[in-house]
């Protein structure tokens, strides 16, 4: 199976990150017209879409740096 290289792993962790915290705004300005709540679950929206985010963000880059081998490149002293 065909695995994508790191930096294209990276750019969709990127598009995750917007993508849940858009559709967590989304969905709440969506309710919050249904119901007449304004602004209240546009901001549930908001900080649900932020942890979400931040939590499938951080375990997406995780998992692309522990498939990465160790950096074993030359310190700026030469050593």
């Amino acid at each position: 199976m065909w695995e994508p290289p790191p930096a294209l792993r990276l750019i969709g962790i990127g598009w995750y990150f917007v993508l849940v915290v858009v559709g967590g705004l989304v969905g709440g300005f969506f309710l919050d017209g249904a119901l007449g709540t304004r602004p209240v679950f546009t901001l549930l929206g908001l900080v649900a879409g932020l942890g979400l985010g931040i939590f499938g963000g951080y375990s997406f880059l995780m998992d692309v740096l522990r498939e990465q081998p160790p950096y074993r490149g030359k310190r700026r002293d030469g050593t």
